[in-house]
Order: C-alpha cells, then sequence, then structure tokens
C-alpha cells in the first residue's frame, strides 16, 4: 500500500498525493475524477483536477501516436508532480495508454496512487458519449485506443474501479471509501 505523506501546515494536515485514473475513452474517468474532486474537498483537501480533454484543449496540437502521447503523459506526470510538492492532492484523468508511460509518470511523483476505471471496451463503445469509437471504427479517426491502438491495463493498480454492474454514484462512492481509507480522512 502506498504511504500518502501528511503534515502540518498553518495548523491544518495536508495530504499531498497524485490520484492517477487511467481507463479506455468513455469508461468514467471524468466522471469520477470530478466526484472525487467534490468528495475530497468537502473533507477538506486541497484538489486539482488534470483531465485529458482539458489539458488537449489548453494546449492544442498534442498529437495521438504513441510517441506523442507518451510526452503528454510525461508533461501531465511533470505538472502533477509539481502541484503535489505544493501540497495538493492531484487528481489526473487521462487515457494513459501504455503501461511504461505510466511507470515513468509513477517515478515523476513522490506519492502516486494508480486508479485502474475498468470499463470493458464493448460497454465504451455502447456508452460512446462523445461518438469516438464509430469514428474510430469508420476509420476516420487514427491511433484510437482499444481500437487502432493498444490499451495496456494497470496489472497491479492501487486500485480497481469496476464500473460494470455499478451506478455512477456506486462507483464513484466506492472510489472515494477507498481513497479515503488510503489518505486517513
Amino acid at each position: 500500500m502506498a504511504s500518502v505523506d501528511v503534515f502540518l501546515k498553518g495548523g491544518v494536515k495536508v495530504r499531498q498525493a497524485v490520484i492517477w485514473l487511467t481507463g479506455l475513452s468513455g469508461a468514467g474517468k471524468t466522471t469520477l475524477a470530478r466526484a472525487l474532486e467534490r468528495g475530497l474537498c468537502d473533507a477538506g483537501c486541497g484538489v486539482k483536477v488534470l483531465d485529458g480533454d482539458d489539458l488537449r484543449a489548453a494546449v492544442p496540437g498534442i498529437g495521438f501516436d504513441h510517441d506523442a502521447r507518451h510526452r503528454h503523459i510525461l508533461n501531465t506526470a511533470g505538472l502533477a508532480a509539481d502541484l503535489e510538492a505544493q501540497g495538493m492532492l492531484v487528481v489526473v484523468s487521462l487515457i494513459s495508454p501504455y503501461r511504461e508511460s505510466r511507470r515513468q509518470a509513477r517515478e515523476k511523483c513522490k506519492n502516486f496512487l494508480e486508479v485502474y476505471v475498468d470499463t470493458p471496451l464493448d460497454e465504451c463503445e455502447r456508452r460512446d458519449p462523445k461518438g469516438l469509437y464509430c469514428r474510430a471504427r469508420s476509420g476516420e479517426i487514427g491511433n484510437f485506443t482499444g481500437i487502432s491502438d493498444v490499451y495496456e491495463a494497470p496489472e497491479n493498480p492501487e486500485i480497481r474501479v469496476p464500473t460494470i454492474g455499478l451506478s455512477e454514484n456506486q462507483s464513484a462512492d466506492l472510489l472515494l471509501e477507498q481513497i479515503r481509507a488510503r489518505l486517513g480522512l
């Protein structure tokens, strides 16, 4: 079990860690990240969410080939590590399909918790909130994770959140409960 540093800052307990949510497009990472943000803020923690879609919108032109994705993951990890060093809990919601990239992201951070949002490909395609899977299957989108590019599921994540058979609220409650236990909230 990963430990999370706790220290006093102005008489208040501060917990710092990077909580890295990984999973396929449509798995529920953003939904879970936002729910986690609310729950942790309610517990008095300083929280920053780094969401893949928001990061791509802020820095246009990030590619989707293997090298571009790897660089994007490592750049995000660097930003997360900087925020963590400032005493923040950082929730990263990023497909991050490659084990090696996630391993290197872990190395950049002091307290890293990998959360696998475990949603099977067929369920992600059924949900397809952005219509991306249909476009990828038709060949309109290349290098699409799970279709024309690989997704390497975590082998030993600190937390696994299965979303099949659970509502959004149930999945969020399960994740928040596990994070609270790890952070001592």
